[in-house]
């Protein structure tokens, strides 16, 4: 137990200060997400800007590319529930043939991509990078259009990405994301609650 203990704090040590902003404004972003509040964009945008380089730096590239989407996605979040209000865009749900086929589409994709990261790229876990990418950029997709089963998506990307980032020597962003599946069933109910009061 001491030795696990020296471990991480020695690893605390290392944590470079931009990667703690980036997940200090990580987790503001899926605290506010969670109360559907609008500023949790302004945050994305603020933590997104930061893993770009990070994980370039790590040679996890579509990752980087993957937080180039949230960036841009942070603006259309925020410009989508901006319209007439955080609360106004309701909170939606979509069946299960539309998610079938949507898992089925970005399998294929990131066999595709992986398949190219791994032939002509230095990049590690191709398939598996590819494969949380595309997952996620389908998944903020559902969140800038208030759509229920983001959470769903997001609890199996967040699994995969926590032994991701900890193999990259990316121990506090593992960190974030453990604190990201513990807080998403908080954030299903909230979001449920608010589409069942929609539909009832």
């Amino acid at each position: 137990m001491r030795s696990l203990l020296d471990t991480l704090l020695a690893q605390a040590a290392a944590w470079s200060t931009l990667e703690v902003i980036a997940v200090i404004a990580a987790i503001l972003y899926l605290l506010l997400a969670i109360r559907q509040h609008i500023a949790c964009w302004t945050f994305a945008l603020l933590s997104t800007a930061i893993y770009i380089y990070l994980f370039a730096e790590a040679r996890l590239y579509m990752e980087a590319v993957l937080n180039g989407f949230y960036f841009a996605m942070a603006v259309y979040g925020w410009v989508s529930w901006r319209h007439g209000g955080d609360n106004d865009l309701p909170v939606t749900s979509l069946g299960v043939r539309f998610h079938a086929m949507a898992i089925t589409c970005i399998v294929f994709v990131a066999m595709a991509n992986g398949w190219l990261l791994q032939h002509f790229t230095d990049a590690v876990f191709p398939y598996v990078d590819s494969l949380t990418t595309w997952a996620a950029i389908f998944a903020t997709w559902l969140v800038a259009r208030k759509l229920l089963e983001n959470w769903w998506y997001w609890l199996v990307i967040d699994v995969v990405s926590i032994a991701i980032y900890w193999s990259r020597g990316l121990e506090l962003t593992a960190i974030l994301f453990v604190l990201y599946v513990i807080m998403i069933p908080f954030g299903y109910l909230s979001w449920r609650k608010t589409y069942l009061e929609t539909v009832s």
